[in-house]
C-alpha cells in the first residue's frame, strides 16, 4: 500500500508552468515513476501528456455547464492569480470526459519503452476542483484501463496513482486508486505528496541475458490450428517460472558504490520446463528463440538489492513480450493490406503463421522459418537514466525521434547518444525435428569422394554402387559387433577359472 509519494520537483514545476501558460481547461496524461512495496512509497519521475487521437481530437474535454474550450471572460482567482484562457466553472455542474481507450493505448506503448523499475504508475489530470469531484468514476475507469495495458510486474500491484493538478486554487493532490472490479467511493484514498529530488537516490543495474529457448511443437498443436504466436506465448510463460527461480551474481553486492552495476543471471541447471511439459507427447518440430537481451533497471537507494534483480527479471520478460507484439502487429497490418487489395504477401515471415504451413509439409517441401526479432536500443532520458525502444533490422536511429516526441514529449534524439548493445539480436527459428535442429547447429564436414567408373556410367549404376557400398559397411559393422561379443565372453570365462 502506497502511503506517501515523492515527485521530481524540477520536472513537475516545469509541467505546471507549461499548463498554466497553455490556457487549457483540462489535460490528461500518464504518471511515470515507480511504486515500492518495500518502502510503501511511490516515486514520480515525469508526467507525460496523452497526444491527440488519430482524428486530431484531444483525449479529454470539459462537458456540462456551457464550459469547454477556454474563454476570455475569466475572472481573477483568489490571490490575484489569473490563468489565461481557463474557463471559470465555479458553481456549475461540469465534469471531465476522457477517451479511456486512447489513454490506455498510450499507456501500453509507453510502458514498452520503459526499463526495469520505471513504469506507468497512474494518470494525472489538470482541471478545476469542481470538474475533478464530478468525474470520480470517469477518472477511476481511466486509471484501471491504463493499468490493464501497462502492468507493473509479473506479480502486479492492485493500486495506481491518480494525480490532480488544480488551477483554481493552484495545488497538487495525489490519491491511490484500487483496481477493483467494482468502482466505489472508497476506490480513491488520499496519500501524502511532496516534491523533492528523486533521481539522486537511484542506482543503475545492467544485465546481458543470453536467451536460448527451445520449445517443442506437438502434433496436438497442429490439430488445434495453433500458431507460432501461441507457442511463443506459452513458452515465455513457462520461462517466467524459470527466471523467477534464477540466481544472480552482481559485481558489487551489496551495492555500496555509485555507477552502473553489472548483473549476471544464473538459471537452474538441467531444468527445462518446456521439455518437462511435453514429456511423453509426440513432437512434430522445434521452435528456437536465441540471442541476447539487454536489460537496465533502477533501484532506490533504500531498497534491497534483491528488488533490483526482480526488476531485471520483469524487464526481460516485458522485452520478450514487446518484441513478439511488434512482429504480431506488423503481421496483422500486412494481412489487412492484402485483404484490401494491396501488395502481395512477401516471402519474409512477419506474422505468426500456422504451424501446419511451416512445419508439416513433406520432408522435401518443408521450409524453415527464420524471423529476426526487433533489437532493443537505449536512449538517454533524465539525470543519467535511460529509456528504450525497438528497431526492426531495416530501421535506423532516425525513426526514434518522432516516436519519442509523440509518446514521451521528448526533444529530438542525437543518434550518437543512442546505445545499441544487442550485437547478437534475437532470432526465431523453426525446424522439423530435433535432428534437424542438431544438424543446423553442428553441420557435418564436407567429404571428398573419388569418382569411379560406375559413377561415370550413369545414374542407375551410381545408385547401385552406393547401395552396394552401404551393404558392405553394414556387414562389416555386424562382424565387428559379433567379434566384440565373442571376445568379451572369452575374457569373462577366463576370469572365472
Amino acid at each position: 500500500m502506497v502511503k506517501a509519494v515523492i515527485g521530481e520537483e524540477i520536472r513537475l514545476r516545469s509541467l505546471e508552468d507549461r499548463l498554466s501558460e497553455s490556457g487549457t481547461s483540462v489535460e490528461v496524461g500518464l504518471v511515470i515513476g515507480k511504486l515500492s512495496s518495500y518502502l510503501d512509497r511511490g516515486f514520480v519521475f515525469d508526467l507525460v501528456p496523452t497526444p491527440n487521437n488519430d482524428a486530431g481530437e484531444p483525449p479529454a474535454s470539459i462537458i456540462g455547464g456551457g464550459g469547454g474550450g477556454g474563454g476570455k471572460d475569466e475572472k481573477k482567482k483568489k490571490g490575484g492569480v489569473r490563468s489565461k484562457g481557463v474557463v471559470s466553472d465555479l458553481g456549475k455542474e461540469v465534469s471531465v470526459l476522457i477517451d479511456k481507450d486512447w489513454v490506455a493505448e498510450h499507456a501500453r506503448q509507453v510502458s514498452q519503452m520503459l526499463v526495469g523499475g520505471i513504469k506507468v504508475v497512474g494518470i494525472y489530470v489538470w482541471t478545476s476542483d469542481t470538474a475533478f469531484k464530478n468525474s470520480t468514476m470517469e477518472l477511476c475507469q481511466t486509471v484501471r484501463g491504463a493499468a490493464q495495458t501497462a502492468l507493473l510486474s509479473v506479480n502486479d500491484w492492485e493500486e495506481r496513482l491518480l494525480m490532480h493538478i488544480c488551477y483554481s486554487p493552484r495545488r497538487w493532490t495525489c490519491r491511490t486508486c484500487t483496481l477493483a472490479s467494482n468502482i466505489t467511493s472508497s476506490s480513491l484514498r488520499p496519500c501524502d505528496f511532496k516534491m523533492g529530488k528523486v533521481f539522486n537516490s537511484l542506482q543503475g543495474f545492467r544485465c546481458m541475458y543470453n536467451l536460448d529457448l527451445r520449445l517443442p511443437i506437438l502434433h496436438q498443436d497442429i490439430s488445434r490450428g495453433r500458431t507460432l504466436n501461441d507457442i511463443l506465448h506459452d513458452g515465455i510463460a513457462m520461462h517466467v517460472k524459470e527466471l523467477k527461480g534464477s540466481k544472480a551474481a552482481s559485481d558489487d553486492e551489496p551495492c555500496t558504490s555509485d555507477g552502473l552495476h553489472e548483473v549476471e543471471l544464473l538459471l537452474p541447471f538441467m531444468r527445462d520446463a518446456s521439455v518437462e511439459a511435453s514429456s511423453g507427447k509426440r513432437v512434430a518440430g522445434i521452435l528456437q528463440l536465441t540471442g541476447y537481451i539487454c536489460s537496465y533497471a533502477y533501484l532506490s537507494s533504500k531498497e534491497p538489492t534483491s528488488q533490483a534483480l526482480d526488476y531485471i527479471k520483469d524487464d526481460i520478460i516485458t522485452s520478450l513480450r514487446t518484441r513478439l507484439a511488434i512482429i504480431s502487429d506488423e503481421g496483422d497490418g500486412e494481412v489487412g493490406k492484402n485483404a484490401d487489395g494491396g501488395t502481395e504477401p512477401s516471402d519474409v515471415l512477419t506474422a505468426a503463421p500456422s504451424i501446419d504451413d511451416q512445419l508439416l509439409q513433406p520432408l522435401g517441401l518443408r521450409k524453415s522459418c527464420i524471423v529476426p526479432l526487433p533489437r532493443r536500443v537505449f536512449i538517454p532520458w533524465m539525470a543519467g537514466t535511460l529509456i528504450s525502444n525497438y528497431l526492426q533490422p531495416s530501421e535506423t536511429f532516425e525513426v526514434l525521434t518522432d516516436q519519442l516526441a509523440e509518446l514521451l514529449s521528448m526533444e529530438p534524439v542525437d543518434p550518437s547518444t543512442v546505445i545499441d548493445p544487442e550485437t547478437e539480436p534475437l532470432n526465431l527459428t523453426t525446424s522439423g525435428s530435433f535432428w534437424d535442429a542438431v544438424a543446423a547447429a553442428f553441420p557435418a564436414p564436407k567429404s571428398h569422394s573419388i569418382k569411379t567408373a560406375a559413377d561415370e556410367g550413369g545414374k542407375d549404376s551410381s545408385r547401385s554402387g552406393t547401395s552396394g557400398l552401404k551393404n558392405v559397411n553394414s556387414m562389416i559393422t555386424v562382424l565387428i559387433l559379433l567379434f566384440s561379443v565373442l571376445a568379451g565372453l572369452m575374457l569373462f570365462s577366463k576370469s572365472h577359472r
